[in-house]
């Protein structure tokens, strides 16, 4: 049984940072479509994903040549922490946040706001419901400090786990946990507040 070796990603970055450029294409045909679809996900503008795809590997590119690329071993992480600062950079120009798809929270928190959302049977009263109630929670997640609101967006949105976020965001996993836990009770407070219905 044969197996192919393939060259990994650290070995591919030496090569281009010695002037091969073909390893950044190898690298870019490999790592493509799970950065793409992680931009895509949370933008779903295919437009901008692709403008916010091209800026990253810009940034990456530039990185790469000026020499200042420390991450070994870490090359998708750190091109995947790229993108998502370059897509919260596109939020805060444009205030606009992507539609949370909702879900359920495996981490034990007693007031996930997401759970309350549930599982529905499809009829077009019960759709017009929840897309309401889904706007409704947008609009307060927007009000979220923006710490919060990205740790919310990117464990309940694109659903990563805590470690993925930590290293995303350049903070401790029991930061990231903090940082969503407070969310969530800030996001209590003002659905009380505003007397918001978000179950059926």
């Amino acid at each position: 049984m044969l197996i192919k070796q393939l060259v990994d990603d650290q070995e591919l970055v030496n090569q281009y940072i010695s002037g091969e450029e073909s390893a950044l294409c190898t690298l870019i045909q490999r790592h493509k479509r799970r950065i793409f679809s992680y931009i895509m996900h949370t933008v779903k503008d295919k437009a901008l994903a692709e403008d916010i795809f091209q800026d990253t590997f810009i940034k990456v590119i530039g990185t790469l040549k000026k020499g200042h690329y420390n991450e070994e071993g870490k090359f998708l992480p750190w091109v995947l922490r790229i993108s998502h600062n370059l897509i919260i950079d596109s939020f805060r120009r444009d205030k606009r946040m992507p539609t949370i798809s909702g879900g359920t929270n495996d981490d034990g928190e007693e007031f996930d706001i997401f759970s309350l959302l549930g599982e529905f049977d499809s009829n077009a009263e019960q759709d017009i419901i929840q897309g309401q109630i889904r706007k409704d929670i947008r609009k307060l997640i927007e009000n979220l400090p923006v710490e919060q609101r990205e740790v919310l967006m990117m464990r309940h949105y694109y659903d990563m786990s805590f470690k993925e976020i930590s290293e995303q965001t350049n903070v401790s996993i029991n930061t990231a946990l903090g940082r969503m836990r407070y969310a969530l009770i800030n996001l209590r407070k003002m659905i009380e507040e505003k007397d918001i219905v978000v179950n059926y």
